[in-house]
């Protein structure tokens, strides 16, 4: 038995909500058939929305959704979703998926689908395709106050009189691929022009910078050095890092469950190295992190729709500790992190959901967004805890370890949550919680996620093959985290 200190003096600061976000974009079957069956669909709906869904997500306190890409939004044209008529348009995806865009889910839809679950949106403008004047009047649009403009004025026209008060705007996607294949500092150049005129409208804003691919170190410098004397127009800087390709979705080996977990791990390393070129440009006083495309990317086809939908993926146990060791790593940075979005949240990607017809079930992945709720706006606090080195085989064929667990800790208005990861396959790992400079009550709540089989999912046909149990646990006892399981606790701290 090793002892996990918590360490209350040492607090690490205030873990943002936003943290805790999502993404939803349009491909594949996120956006139709996932999020929207429409009004007259004979699945239960609200306003056109799967209504499982709308109830589901909301219960784990969604902060913030990004939309509508993605690579998507570097094509989108925001005109095209607004007002009954709507123009169908060649998808970003098409050449994979063969399907158009019909823009039924526009910008007053998806703040209605934000309004139902209660979160903030997120929207990414396109930086590629379109001037700057066309995206400063997408914010016109939607948060000029009553009566005031034109764009405000047809806003009402088309049902909404009152501003959406929109609060985070993307400035581009993945500009250095997809978005234009720009180099850091000729996007420097465009970010420049296009937050300088959408900073300028009334209304609390915060723009967002296209920041690396993963462990793309030259972009961050090229782009913050090109913006060093520019930096109050930037108030957050994206990465993407996805995990990707060890092996199968579902049937993966030993070596693979590790190898899919070494490369998440890698998460920390690479932002606190983003964030160190951030510091040296003095930076950090302007600009957070956003995190806004995270998780496993596995080869597709393995989800209900068996490749229908791009990019769909079963989820398993090992795609849920990847969520908990990553929320994990961001609890811990939280004073690096504006906000993190998962990739994506239906039928894509390291989804929530997955969806088709009449069905609709909660991935593992889900059920670790519930058990971490607690930590949104909480403060983190410093651990630590005696690790274990697992050994395996790497994608090179090399000998490689990781340690076996992955802790984050954090409190407010007396309660403290505790979350664990045991990422070994073989072996239960016992604690005991020691906290220094404050005490717990001996009662608490906890909350597992862990099968006997690391491989366990939840299908149509099983909705409810991996679900979390809810015991009652005696902190003055070692605490067991199964092996390859996930353990949430909620204490209160002793007035």
């Amino acid at each position: 038995m090793e002892k996990l200190y918590l360490m209350f003096p040492e607090e690490l600061g205030e873990i943002a909500p936003e943290v805790y976000g999502h993404f939803s974009e349009h491909i594949g079957g996120v956006i139709y058939d996932g999020i929207w069956v429409g009004k007259d669909s004979a699945v239960e709906n609200v306003h056109g929305f799967r209504k499982f869904l709308i109830d589901k997500f909301a219960a784990i306190q969604p902060p913030v959704l990004r939309w509508p890409g993605g690579c998507f939004a570097e094509t989108y044209d925001w005109r095209d979703g607004i007002g009954k008529r709507r123009a169908v348009r060649p998808n970003w995806w098409t050449r994979n998926d063969n399907r158009y865009e019909s823009n039924e889910i526009g910008t007053h839809e998806f703040m209605d689908f934000c309004e139902l679950v209660g979160t903030k949106p997120y929207l990414a403008a396109n930086l590629t395709s379109v001037t700057p004047l066309h995206v400063r009047n997408w914010i016109d649009y939607c948060n000029s106050p009553e009566g005031t403009t034109s764009y405000a004025k047809e806003r009402a026209e088309n049902g909404h009189p009152a501003p959406f008060d929109i609060k985070y705007w993307g400035i581009g996607n993945e500009n250095w691929g997809g978005g234009g294949n720009m180099t850091p500092e000729y996007y420097a150049m465009e970010y420049r022009r296009f937050s300088a005129l959408a900073d300028n409208l009334p209304g609390d804003k915060i723009l967002i910078a296209c920041g690396p691919n993963g462990a793309d170190y030259g972009w961050t410098k090229g782009f913050m050095e090109s913006m060093a004397d520019s930096e109050k127009h930037m108030h957050g800087f994206s990465l993407h890092y996805y995990c990707a390709f060890a092996g199968d979705p579902v049937a993966f080996s030993r070596d693979e469950w590790y190898q899919q977990l070494q490369q998440a791990l890698w998460m920390e390393d690479i932002l606190k190295r983003h964030w160190s070129i951030i510091e040296g440009y003095g930076m950090q006083a302007w600009s957070k992190l956003v995190i806004d495309e995270w998780g496993c990317w596995h080869p597709d086809g393995s989800g209900p729709s068996r490749g229908f939908n791009l990019f769909e993926q079963q989820c398993t146990m090992r795609d849920a500790m990847v969520s908990a060791l990553t929320l994990n790593i961001f609890n811990n940075h939280c004073d690096k992190i504006m906000m993190a979005n998962v990739a994506q949240l239906v039928n894509n990607l390291h989804a929530l959901f997955l969806a088709g017809g009449k069905d609709c079930i909660v991935t593992p992945t889900y059920h670790v967004f519930d058990m971490y709720k607690g930590h949104q706006g909480a403060t983190a606090i410093r651990t630590a805890v005696k690790q274990q080195k697992v050994a395996f085989t790497d994608k090179q064929g090399r000998e490689a370890g990781i340690d076996n667990l992955s802790v984050s800790a954090s409190y407010k208005c007396g309660s403290v949550t505790i979350t664990i990861a045991n990422l070994s396959a073989e072996e239960d790992s016992r604690l005991l919680l020691t906290p220094v400079g404050r005490q717990f009550c001996d009662v608490a709540k906890m909350q597992v996620l862990a099968e006997e089989d690391y491989h366990a999912h939840n299908t149509f046909e099983e909705p409810e093959r991996v679900l979390p149990k809810t015991q009652t646990v005696d902190l003055r006892e070692e605490i067991v985290i199964p092996r390859a399981g996930i353990v949430s606790i909620e204490a209160k701290i002793r007035e």
